[in-house]
C-alpha cells in the first residue's frame, strides 16, 4: 500500500484550481511523458526549471541596457491609439526622472490598457528595453502592477521547459498551488552520507529548485540538484535490486550441459571466434552452470558476433534437456536470426523454428502444439512469444535481442513462461558504463570489443546534397562491378508518412537513373513484400536497396560494400553508428556515405566529424552521450526505460555509483524493506514511480 502521506501528490493535477479538463490534457502530454495517464501532482512538483528570469535590475529608463530585462517604476503620460482598420501598434507614452519610454502593445484592446495603464498614475512594470534611434521601448510588458500590488511581482522568476498551448503563467500559477501540498517525509537517505554530501532535506532541496534565488541554484552542481539527482538514482538502483532479488530468491537451475551440441556447432563454424567471444561465453557458461538465475548483459558492437555467442549459451542450456527462445524486435530480425542459425542448429542437431505475429492462425497452432510437446528445442519470434498462449514444455533460457526495446516489466513477464528461466540479453548499441549501471544495474555485463578477424574498416566520407549527381553516377560505376548498396531515406520526426513519400521518391528517381537493379523496403510493406525486396538484394536481382530506417539493426548482407545515408544530419551519433554497421560484414572493403544538406550546425557537424574519424562503437557512445543525453541515447521515450526527471547521467555519474553500491548493501542487510530507514524508502519508489518494485516486496 502507498505510504497515505503521499496521497496529495498522488491525485491528479485537475484538483488544482485553474487547472480545467483542456489544460490537464496539456500537462499531461508534457509531464507523463506520453503514457495514458492523467498527470499527477508528483508529475508537476518533479518538472524543475531550466533557467530564471531576474527581475532586480532597476537602472531606470536612460542606464537600462539594451535587450535586457529591467523593472521600472513609471508616470503614465498618454495613450495613442492606431487609426481605424491600421495594423499599426497601441502606445503608451511614460516616463521618470531619468527620460521617456514607448510600451508597446499589437492586437491590443484599448479599454484594457485604459486599465492597466491610467494617464496620471505610477504603475511598475517589467520587460526587455529595446533603443531606436536613441528612444527607449518596451515591446508587450512581462508585468504591470500599482505600488499596492509591488510584491505581487515576482523578482526572481523561475523559466519551466514548456509546450504548445501551455503559458508561463499557467505554468508558474499551477506551481504556486502544487508546491504546498509537498508533505513533510521521514529521510530515506543514509544520515553519514547527507552531511558528508552537504544535501538539504528532500523537501528543501524540491523547493530551493522551484524557488531559487539566481540561476547557480538550478545548476548541476548546486546542493539542491545534487540531492534529487542522488533520490532518482537510489529509487532507479533500489528498484533495479529488488527485481534482481525477486529473481535470484526464485532460484535457480544448474544447467551445465555436455558440450556436445556446442563443439558441433564450432566445428561447423566456417570462422575462428574472437578472443571477446570466448570469454563472455565462459562468463555465460558460469552463470548457466551456478544454482542461480542467470540475468546478463552482452554488449557488443556492430559486427562484433552476439548472435553466435546467444546460441552457444541456448545450446548449452539444450544440451540439459532445456527449451531456448530468442526474441526480437522485429519480423525481419527474427527471420534472419532465423535464416543464419538454421544451417548450424542443422549441424549441430537442434531443431529450431520461428514464429511472429504475422504467421497465420493454423501455422501458430502447429509450432504453439510442438513448443508444449517439446518437439522444438530452439524458438525465434518476435514480442508474439509473450502471449499467454505460448506454451513451452521447459523454457530454460530467454535470449532478448535489442534490450533497449526491451524494458524491466518484460524481464519479469519472462519468469512465468518457465521455471527458472535464464536471461541473456543482447545489445549492438555500445552503452557507456554510467547508463548500463543506470538501466541494467540489475545485470552483469560481457563486452564484445574485438571484430572477427578479415573485417575491413569502413571508410566514412560526408558529402553535401548539392553534389548528389556526382554520388549516383559513382553508384553507376560500382552496381557495373558488382557492388551492392544500400540507400537509406532521411527520417522525420512524428510522420511515418513523410518518411514513406521521401523513399518512394528517392526510389523512383534512382530507378529512373540506374534502371530495375533498384528495390524499395520500408516500414508499411507487409512482411512479405519486405521479405521479397530483401531476398532480391541478397541474391543480388536488385543491386541497390532504398530503405528508411528498418534496416537499422541486424540486416545481415555481408556482401553489401556501400551505404549512401541521406540527410545525415538528422540522424543521432548511435543511429548512423548503427546504420554504418550494414557494410563491412564481408571481407571486402566498404564506404559510407554522409550527405548532409548544408548549411551544417555546430552539433551536426560534430557528429559527422566524429563518425568520419572513429568506427569504434564505444567511443561514439560516450560523444553521443556527451551531445544528446541518456534519454535519446537509448530511446527512453519509446521503451519504458527511466528517463531521468532531475538526474543528468553525464554529470552526476560518481553519483550513479555510489547509488548502485547504497542499493546493494541495503537489499544485503534490509531485503524487504522493514526497517525504520526501509520504510522511509517505500516513499522514494513510489515518489519516483518505481511501485512495481514495491509489488516485488508483497510478493515476496
Amino acid at each position: 500500500m502507498r505510504p497515505t502521506r503521499l496521497d496529495p501528490l498522488f491525485t491528479p493535477v485537475t484538483a488544482l484550481k485553474g487547472i480545467g479538463p483542456k489544460t490537464a490534457k496539456t500537462l499531461s502530454s508534457l509531464l507523463a511523458g506520453g503514457k495514458d495517464r492523467e498527470a499527477r501532482i508528483s508529475d508537476l512538483i518533479f518538472h524543475v526549471p531550466s533557467n530564471v528570469i531576474d527581475r532586480r535590475l532597476r537602472p531606470g529608463i536612460a542606464g537600462s541596457p539594451e535587450d535586457t530585462i529591467v523593472t521600472l517604476t513609471l508616470h503614465v503620460d498618454a495613450h495613442r491609439a492606431p487609426p481605424r482598420n491600421s495594423r499599426a501598434p497601441y502606445k503608451v507614452l511614460a516616463h521618470d526622472d531619468s527620460g521617456e519610454i514607448e510600451l508597446v502593445f499589437f492586437h491590443a484592446r484599448r479599454d484594457y490598457l485604459e486599465k492597466l495603464l491610467p494617464v496620471g498614475e505610477e504603475r511598475i512594470v517589467s520587460g526587455k528595453v529595446e533603443w531606436f534611434n536613441s528612444r527607449a521601448q518596451m515591446v508587450h510588458p512581462d508585468h504591470v502592477v500599482s505600488a499596492e500590488e509591488a510584491e505581487d511581482l515576482p523578482l526572481i522568476e523561475p523559466v519551466y521547459p514548456m509546450t504548445a498551448g501551455l503559458s508561463s503563467k499557467m505554468m508558474q500559477k499551477a506551481m504556486t498551488t502544487a508546491l504546498p501540498l509537498v508533505p513533510s517525509l521521514p529521510e530515506w537517505q543514509d544520515a553519514a552520507f547527507v552531511k558528508a554530501n552537504r544535501f538539504p532535506p528532500f523537501k528543501e532541496a524540491l523547493l530551493g529548485l522551484h524557488r531559487p534565488e539566481d540561476l547557480s541554484e538550478l545548476a548541476d552542481e548546486s546542493a539542491s540538484r545534487k540531492r534529487l539527482a542522488y533520490d532518482e538514482f537510489l529509487a532507479n538502483q533500489l528498484a533495479l535490486a529488488l527485481v534482481r532479488n525477486a529473481m535470484r530468491k526464485q532460484g535457480g537451475t544448474e544447467r551445465k550441459g555436455t558440450g556436445l551440441i556446442r563443439k558441433k556447432i564450432i566445428a561447423a563454424l566456417p570462422y575462428e571466434l574472437t578472443e571477446g567471444q570466448k570469454q563472455a561465453l565462459i562468463e555465460i557458461s558460469q552463470d548457466l552452470s551456478a544454482p542461480a538465475r542467470m540475468l546478463r548483459l552482452l554488449q557488443g558492437d556492430v559486427g562484433a558476433g552476439k548472435t553466435i555467442v546467444g546460441l552457444m549459451a541456448m545450446a548449452q542450456v539444450i544440451e540439459d534437456g532445456g527449451q531456448a527462445a530468442l526474441m526480437a524486435p522485429t519480423d525481419i530480425l527474427a527471420r534472419q536470426h532465423y535464416a543464419s542459425m538454421l544451417p548450424l542448429c542443422e549441424a549441430a542437431g537442434i531443431r529450431i523454428a520461428v514464429l511472429s505475429g504475422k504467421d497465420t492462425a493454423k501455422t501458430k497452432r502447429e509450432i504453439g502444439e510442438k513448443l508444449e510437446s517439446g518437439e522444438i528445442d530452439l524458438i525465434v519470434g518476435t514480442h508474439a512469444l509473450f502471449q499467454s498462449t505460448v506454451i513451452f514444455k521447459n523454457l530454460g533460457i530467454a535470449v532478448v535481442d535489442e534490450q533497449h526495446r526491451f524494458g524491466v516489466h518484460q524481464r519479469l513477464s519472462l519468469s512465468s513462461k518457465g521455471a527458472h528461466v535464464d536471461v541473456l540479453v543482447m545489445t549492438a548499441t555500445p552503452i557507456p558504463r554510467t547508463l548500463v549501471l543506470s538501466y541494467f544495474g540489475d545485470m552483469e555485463v560481457s563486452r564484445l570489443t574485438d571484430k572477427p578477424k578479415g573485417r575491413q574498416p569502413i571508410q566514412t566520407v560526408s558529402v553535401s546534397l548539392d553534389r548528389i549527381g556526382e554520388i549516383v553516377e559513382r553508384l553507376r560505376a560500382a552496381i557495373a562491378n558488382g557492388k551492392k548498396i544500400y540507400w537509406v531515406c532521411p527520417l522525420v520526426e512524428e510522420s511515418e508518412k513523410i518518411d514513406l513519400a521521401a523513399a518512394e521518391e528517392r526510389f523512383e528517381d534512382l530507378q529512373k537513373a540506374l534502371g530495375p537493379v533498384v528495390a524499395l523496403v520500408h516500414g508499411r510493406m507487409s512482411a512479405d513484400e519486405k521479405n521479397a525486396a530483401m531476398e532480391a538484394f541478397k541474391v543480388g536481382h536488385a543491386r541497390l536497396l532504398v530503405a528508411t530506417t528498418v534496416i537499422e539493426v541486424g540486416v545481415d548482407v555481408p556482401d553489401a560494400t556501400i551505404i549512401v545515408i541521406e540527410h545525415a544530419e538528422r540522424f543521432g551519433l548511435a543511429q548512423l553508428h548503427q546504420l554504418r554497421g550494414r557494410v563491412g560484414r564481408g571481407s571486402e572493403a566498404s564506404s559510407c556515405v554522409l550527405l548532409y544538406k548544408a548549411p551544417l550546425g555546430e552539433t551536426a557537424t560534430s557528429r559527422l566529424n566524429i563518425l568520419r574519424q572513429t568506427n569504434d562503437g564505444f567511443l561514439i557512445a560516450e560523444e553521443d552521450l556527451k551531445l544528446r543525453g541518456e534519454g535519446e541515447l537509448l530511446g527512453t521515450k519509446q521503451s519504458g526505460l527511466p528517463g531521468f526527471k532531475i538526474a543528468n547521467v553525464q554529470a552526476h555519474g560518481d553519483l550513479m555509483q555510489a547509488a548502485r553500491d547504497d542499493a546493494r548493501l541495503i537489499i544485503t542487510t534490509d531485503p524487504h524493506l522493514e526497517t525504520v530507514r526501509g520504510q522511509a524508502l517505500r516513499h522514494l519508489l513510489y515518489l519516483f514511480s518505481r511501485d512495481e518494485a514495491v509489488k516485488l516486496l508483497r510478493a515476496g
